[in-house]
This record gives structure tokens, sequence and C-alpha cells, in this order.
């Protein structure tokens, strides 16, 4: 992996000499600028995701219609990425790009905070612009953490898996009609919690520079995705109401405001009696006067028949 290894160490040691020979901060910019060039990737990867949950319910139809021939299945669902655009594997691409990053980086972090002398040699011999090997050995320290071990006290790792749990809660959609019994609903809920947790173990056995690069990279995604308006932060605050309870009542409302289709609810008429109870003292009185009369015409009316 000398192909990878030597470009990063040599970006990682330019970088040290032009931010005051500070690692912790050389860490953080290259992260950032790391960060940066994928951002396309990472774009496409959202308009992925977005695609892909809009598609979910008609995908679902087609499950459930063609749920005994596999190879129908697979060309009806293929015909449908076509017809809307959608390519299944965007959003693997930014993971795919990392992968050779990180191993770039833990092999540079590695060999650039030097911690003996055979690694210092080694070093020495990477660098691809000769006019860097002044810098070396490089100060590897910050705080109370060595950037070329792992972290002791266990402080980073938690950290790591914090931030990770937090932009992975945010890049979840906010399905309302997602069926808790789905399999796939299940998956992403424990990934949720496995991924974090996984990734906070191997910091725990790579240089504590490797964690800073992984808290940095998930706290600039969180707030891209915020400034992006992708962040969904009511999976933070509670789950949303059903959708089949917010089309009732929105239907409800619609209705009552002059819907052009009525609910059929039978409301009771109000009596005149109930009328007049409820009204003031001199309308009843006077509705009173003038119902009384009526009676005697009444029955002259009958007699004279």
């Amino acid at each position: 992996m000398d192909f990878l290894t030597n470009p990063f160490a040599t970006a990682l040691l330019f970088l040290y000499q032009l931010l005051g020979q500070n690692m912790m901060l050389t860490i953080v910019v290259f992260t950032v600028i790391i960060r940066l060039l994928i951002f396309p990737l990472t774009y496409q990867q959202l308009k992925s995701s977005k695609a892909m949950q809009e598609l979910s319910p008609k995908l679902k139809e087609l499950q459930e219609k063609l749920k005994g021939d596999r190879e129908k299945l697979a060309a009806a669902q293929m015909e449908l990425y076509k017809t809307h655009g959608v390519n299944p594997l965007a959003g693997c691409l930014p993971l795919v790009v990392q992968f050779p990053i990180l191993i770039g980086l833990y092999g540079a972090i590695s060999r650039a905070l030097a911690t003996s002398p055979l690694q210092v040699l080694d070093l020495s011999h990477r660098l691809i612009a000769p006019g860097l090997a002044h810098l070396i050995p490089l100060q590897n320290t910050f705080g109370p953490w060595n950037l070329g071990l792992p972290d002791t006290l266990f402080i980073l790792p938690i950290i790591v898996v914090a931030t990770t749990w937090l932009q992975q809660k945010l890049l979840m959609p906010v399905n309302a009609n997602a069926d808790p019994k789905d399999p796939s609903v299940a998956v992403s809920r424990q990934m949720t919690v496995m991924m974090p947790l996984m990734i906070g173990f191997f910091s725990l056995q790579v240089p504590s520079g490797m964690a800073v690069y992984w808290i940095v990279g998930n706290l600039f995604g969180i707030g891209q995705y915020t400034a992006m308006g992708r962040a969904n932060f009511r999976n933070l605050f509670g789950r949303p109401a059903p959708a089949v309870v917010t089309n009732a009542v929105s239907k409800a409302k619609a209705q009552i405001n002059g819907g052009s289709s009525r609910p059929a609810i039978n409301v009771p008429t109000p009596r005149k009696t109930d009328a007049a109870n409820s009204s003031n003292g001199s309308t009843s009185t006077s509705q009173s006067n003038s119902v009384t009369p009526a009676k005697p015409k009444a029955k002259a009316k009958a007699r004279a028949k």
C-alpha cells in the first residue's frame, strides 16, 4: 500500500509545515480537505437515498406482486430504477472512495507520528518531496494524547462512537409509513447501533490521530448535512405521527372547512327550548309571548271546521 501511504504522508508533512508544526491542527485541516474533495459523491449519495425513499412504496408493491418469481422481480425493479433515473449503487460511492483514503491515512499517520527510531528512518524514505525531511521527527503530542499511539484514556473512542451515532441518526429518513416488523427497518436500527460501536472498537486499536480524523469527519458531515437541509432532527426528539392518522386529521379539517365531500355525521338539531334557555332573559320572554297567543287561534280554527 505504499502508493497510498507515501502521498498521504507527504501531504501531512506539507500541511504540518504550513500550520506551524501543529499535528492536531494538521489532521483537522487534512480531514476537512478530504471531505470537501469527496463532497460531489456525498451529494450524490444523499440524492440517491432520497430517491430510493420515494420509490420505497412502489418497490414494496412489486415485492408483494412478484414475490414468487425472483427473476421477474429483479427485472421489474431495474426497470423502475431506469424509469426514475435512480442508481441504487450511488449511495455506496462515498464509502468505496473513503476506504482507500482510510488505509492510506492510517499508514501515513502511523509512520508520520513515529514512536521509534526505525519508524523515523522509514518515514524519511517515504517522502515524495525530499525538502520535507528536515521536519522529522514530528511533534506528535497534543495535551494528554500521543497521536501516534492508541488512546488509553478512552476519551477519543467514546467521542468517536457518539459522533458516529449522531451522524447516522440525523441521516436516517423520516418514514412514518415504515412497518416496525419490516426486516429492513430492524436491520437499519441495528446498524445505527452496531456501526458506531464497531468504529469505536477500531479506534481503540489504531493511533489516536485516526480517532481525531473520525471525530472531525463526523462533525463536519453533520454540519454539512444541516447546511444542506438534509439532517432529520426529528429522529433525535421523537418519532413522527403515523401517516394514517395524519391523513385522517387533514381530511376531517378539509371537510369542516367546506370541502367537496362532507362526512356523514348526524348532527342533532337544537330544539327551541334549548335555544331559548341558552339566550338571555329578554329574548326568552319575547319568544314565549310570541308563541303563546298562537294556541287560541289554532283552537278557534278547529271549532270553525
